[in-house]
């Protein structure tokens, strides 16, 4: 039987290709305007910390939480209970996250200490984030609620309102960063008013999608509501559970605080190009078959639930694999050519190189990771993945104290690249535990195509290294180019790997009808 899983992910992908590349552009023009200096260090702590958190009160914990309720209820319940249910979640969520964000604002010295105390060290950083945190802070009491209404639409099968949602975000991000700031005397801080806006109008943007629903309906707040406390219940534990990579992001920020001055810079470059290939897919992947796999948890289909995610793991290794290894030989290539112009000069490429080439070790294991989780959510199990989480972070924080923080003590010069990889080794601990417990409880049994796939994979993989390390050449040779070369030169190994890779997989065997049917 054929599945629209396949098309929704095309869906959510495509949507979401398109958010990364206005994703990218937006960081271009950050790199040539602002460089790796004490603003954008100050910049990206203050939209770190209300993104931080919106990972837990919205894609995040939040999410997880919710849309198998939802889910359940428009199963099981009358179109009325839904809205009942809706309205009742985003009266209270919207209590929770106005007390939050006036803490936030009034208490922005003391957040900005706790994320980045390193900055007290230098009292122009600190400052700066201090102000630029009282206007980007307010952003997560409109994403969060957009999150909400996503989760909704993403419930009844309406994947494209939603993963259209960042695309609003940078569109928005790169018009305040390149036609206000520049002309303002305070170019930060017409930054984080860009992330203020960008967030209402994220939200404006659900009302649509809920009102063809019917379930745009006023703000409730109902604490004692069956379906809300099921939600809270869910939530608070997979607040941790469902954000350990953005608490060791934190964690490593925290760290990078005390290191040079555009360590933080470098780290964020490095990550966002990371994420592209994981967002484009694995991200877009457990968003799609979380409310299939509830589905088929509340229809008592172990079968059904077993197929599917055995399909999205095949998927996923077909998919992240490629981008991994690509990420790790183009390091260099893909930061000159999409951020080393104007202030992002020679010694920023490659210190932002070296952070990408520890993220793409890691990529493997964090695309596991989004797959794998929804196994558990579906079935509205949030304890284990906390204790899972709580391991795979204690681990990489154990490489940080052991490794990091030594080697930048005695003058490492990469130490922030170090701290991109124990986030990797942490992502690889989660993968295999939430795998093993899978396992073990009997809700997941690997088919026996995985035999055949894993040295086709092998052999496509290794071609696919040994093509791209001939035809990148000298890393140095790049910053010397034209933009224009570096671009068509990125193109043709890009383009190159593709085909070859996906040549060698239909050689092998491979084909198409195996990847679409579940």
């Amino acid at each position: 039987m054929k599945s629209g899983f396949l098309r929704n992910t095309s869906i959510v992908g495509g949507m979401t290709l398109l958010s990364r590349i206005t994703g990218l552009l937006r960081d271009m023009v950050y790199a040539r305007l602002f460089g790796a200096g004490p603003l954008m260090d100050a910049f990206l702590v203050a939209f770190k910390i209300p993104n931080f958190l919106r990972r837990l009160t919205g894609e995040g914990a939040f999410s997880q939480a919710f849309v198998p309720v939802v889910s359940e209820y428009r199963l099981k319940n009358t179109h009325a209970e839904v809205d009942e249910l809706v309205s009742g979640v985003m009266g209270t969520l919207g209590w929770g996250l106005f007390l939050l964000t006036a803490f936030g604002v009034l208490f922005a010295p003391l957040m900005v200490w706790l994320f980045a105390p390193g900055f007290e060290v230098e009292g122009g950083r600190h400052d700066l984030a201090v102000q630029m945190l009282r206007f980007t802070f307010p952003y997560i009491f409109f994403i969060s609620l957009t999150a909400l209404g996503s989760g909704v639409l993403n419930s009844y099968g309406k994947f494209g309102v939603a993963a259209f949602n960042p695309i609003i975000l940078n569109v928005v991000m790169i018009a305040f960063a390149a036609g206000v700031a520049p002309h303002t005397a305070h170019p930060g801080l017409a930054l984080a008013v860009g992330v203020l806006v960008a967030g209402i109008l994220q939200l404006i943007a659900q009302f649509r999608g809920l009102k063809r629903l019917g379930l745009l309906s006023w703000p409730r707040l109902r604490w004692h509501h069956e379906g809300v406390k099921r939600v809270g219940r869910l939530m608070l534990p997979g607040i941790f559970g469902s954000s350990v990579g953005q608490i060791a992001q934190l964690l490593d920020t925290w760290i990078a605080s005390f290191l040079i001055t555009g360590s933080i810079t470098w780290m964020y470059y490095a990550v966002r190009l990371a994420e592209f290939p994981m967002g484009v897919f694995s991200i877009a992947l457990g968003t799609v078959i979380l409310p299939g796999l509830t589905a088929h948890h509340a229809e008592d289909a172990p079968q059904r639930f077993n197929a599917t995610l055995d399909w999205a793991l095949r998927l996923t290794c077909v998919v992240s694999l490629p981008a991994s290894i690509g990420l790790l030989m183009l390091a260099g290539p893909l930061i000159a050519t999409i951020n080393g112009y104007g202030q992002f000069n020679a010694h920023d490429v490659e210190m932002t190189s070296y952070a990408l080439i520890a993220n793409a070790l890691g990529l493997m294991g964090m695309s596991l990771v989004k797959v794998l989780a929804p196994g558990f959510f579906a079935r509205q199990d949030t304890r284990l993945p906390v204790r899972i989480g709580i391991i795979a972070l204690s681990t990489a924080m154990g490489f940080n104290v052991l490794v990091v923080i030594p080697a930048s003590l005695v003058g490492f010069p990469l130490p922030h690249a170090l701290l991109a990889l124990a986030s990797g080794i942490g992502a690889y601990v989660n993968a295999w535990m939430l795998y093993r417990a899978l396992r073990r409880s009997g809700v997941y049994q690997p088919s026996p195509e995985w035999r055949r796939l894993g040295w086709q994979l092998l052999a496509a993989n290794a071609l696919l290294l040994v093509f791209l390390w001939w035809a990148t050449g000298a890393w140095s040779q790049w910053m010397h180019w034209r933009a224009i070369e570096r671009v068509w030169h990125l193109a043709a190994c890009v383009v190159g790997g593709g085909l070859v890779y996906a040549l060698c997989l239909w050689l092998l065997g491979v084909r198409y009808r195996q990847l679409r049917a579940v």
